[in-house]
């Protein structure tokens, strides 16, 4: 019996008059599609987030193998477009999700290939943790791809790849695309079945344009975008940054996040917030022997290792990291790093959304 049910019952609620006049009300309601708050508040304002995701751990070790066997089967071309394998979070069968929010896949393009171009509403991005030898073109904009590096493809800008090498590459990829999906925003347009410039740049022109640190050229000052114009983040950038940090922490100066712990945002140079509009990005480096706050929000998060090892714990279970391994963190699941060797990760999370809607709530234990 709901608590409104029980107040009722301090009166004739329980009579088999009432009961059967209620028992019609409620049929009633099913048949127009009418539901009544008292009898569904638990399920619709929990006291706290209840996620269906849960916390879960792919090694770089499996993924990676089973990315290659696929390139022997299944070609690069139109209908699926891209060979990528996308990571399903055992609490949400039947999406290839990682989180309700967020898509994390491993994208394997063997030597030679060619990716056609596309488009499409969902924001994405690249994040390279071995190899060279690809170029993503975005909107024409040829972009190295290589070891470290997070590559910018915002929605509805065509991109297609092409390895020039005579390796493979894979790599991890992030979209919105389970966000667009439940708001029903997806839009999907093909391209050029070549990539259009078959050029292969050390830099990209939006690089040459937006790639100095502080700079902002004058043509396009005051003109604020949604997404970074920038659609390259080069690793020897993001290794001086987090290096400058626990160096500062060493002389005893401001900058780490925490004790040991470093960490860069990648932003848009025209707002100074997020490089993408629902995903954000970022890179933390922990030294050996650091432990990090236990942490939880009601943004959920994808994490992959670049370097090092280590543990992580989430909901009071810990889980060892090695070189590759991807791991999830649901909403409102407390979780916490420990470093063995030194530690590098990369990790995006749908934390940008959530603040714009005034929604996300973080805790942070001693």
């Amino acid at each position: 019996m709901t608590t409104l049910e029980n107040h009722c019952a301090l009166s004739d609620f329980d009579r088999p008059e009432h009961q059967a006049k209620l028992a019609e009300l409620y049929r009633d309601f099913d048949a127009v599609g009418m539901t009544p708050l008292w009898r569904t508040r638990e399920g619709l304002m929990p006291f706290h987030p209840e996620p269906r995701a849960v916390p879960h751990l792919w090694r770089w070790a499996e993924l990676y193998p089973l990315a290659a066997r696929s390139a022997e089967l299944v070609p690069v071309g139109r209908g699926g477009e891209r060979r990528a394998i996308g990571l399903g979070n055992p609490g949400l069968p039947g999406d290839p999700y990682a989180t309700p929010t967020l898509w994390a896949a491993i994208q394997y393009l063997a030597p030679r290939e060619n990716a056609p171009e596309h488009r499409h509403s969902q924001s994405a991005f690249r994040f390279v943790l071995e190899g060279e030898g690809v170029w993503t073109v975005v909107d024409g904009d040829p972009v190295a791809m290589c070891r470290g590096d997070l590559l910018l493809t915002p929605g509805w800008h065509f991109h297609g790849h092409q390895n020039v090498s005579n390796v493979p590459m894979a790599w991890l990829d992030g979209l919105d695309i389970p966000l667009v999906a439940s708001t029903d925003q997806g839009f999907f347009e093909f391209g050029p079945d070549e990539v259009r410039d078959k050029a292969t740049p050390d830099r990209s022109r939006s690089e040459r344009l937006w790639g100095e640190p502080g700079l902002t050229p004058v043509s396009a000052a005051g003109q604020p975008r949604p997404s970074s114009p920038l659609m390259a983040y080069r690793w020897a950038h993001t290794d001086a940054a987090l290096a400058a940090q626990l160096e500062l922490e060493a002389e005893g100066q401001p900058g780490v996040v925490e004790p040991g712990h470093a960490a860069v945002r990648f932003t848009n140079p025209t707002t100074g917030g997020d490089a993408l509009t629902t995903m954000r990005t970022e890179m933390h480096r922990l030294r050996a022997g650091t432990v990090t706050r236990r942490t939880r929000s009601t943004a959920s998060s994808v994490w992959q290792v670049f370097s090092g090892s280590g543990t992580v714990t989430m909901d009071g279970v810990d889980r060892t990291l090695e070189h590759g391994d991807v791991f999830v963190v649901p909403s409102w699941t407390e979780f916490s790093l420990q470093a063995a060797d030194g530690l590098d990760l990369f990790t995006f999370s749908d934390a940008p959304v959530f603040e714009k809607l005034s929604l996300l709530r973080t805790e942070v234990s001693a």
